[in-house]
């Protein structure tokens, strides 16, 4: 179900009052969706100084595995090889730049 239809439905619930059990179910469905979407800011927050030193010191572009090997010890803790490959290819895109081949490699815009 989608977030909207979630948040449609308790306030709903809420204006009219019934269903008190399912009203605060749906609240606290909501609120986890929050609590981790504002973690997850929070892990590429703190990620995006360690990717970007690492590949400001590379002298060619890489791969995402190759960036990744270089930072993860550097990483904050649940900083997947995944989750940089999304960082650099979604979230940062607009300061990378990609070279496609075989295997795409990546660079910090100048």
């Amino acid at each position: 179900m989608k977030k909207i239809s979630l948040e449609a439905i308790r306030d709903y619930l809420t204006e009219q009052g019934a269903l008190t059990e399912i009203r605060d179910e749906i609240v606290a469905e909501l609120a986890k969706g929050a609590e981790k979407a504002e973690a997850n800011r929070a892990l590429y927050a703190d990620a995006h100084d360690v990717i970007v030193g690492v590949m400001a010191n590379l002298t060619a572009p890489a791969t995402i595995a190759d960036i990744y090997e270089e930072a993860k010890n550097d990483l904050p803790e649940g900083m997947s090889k995944g989750k940089v490959q999304y960082a650099i290819t979604r979230l940062w895109a607009d300061e990378m730049v990609k070279t496609e081949g075989k295997v795409n490699t990546y660079a910090l815009k100048a």
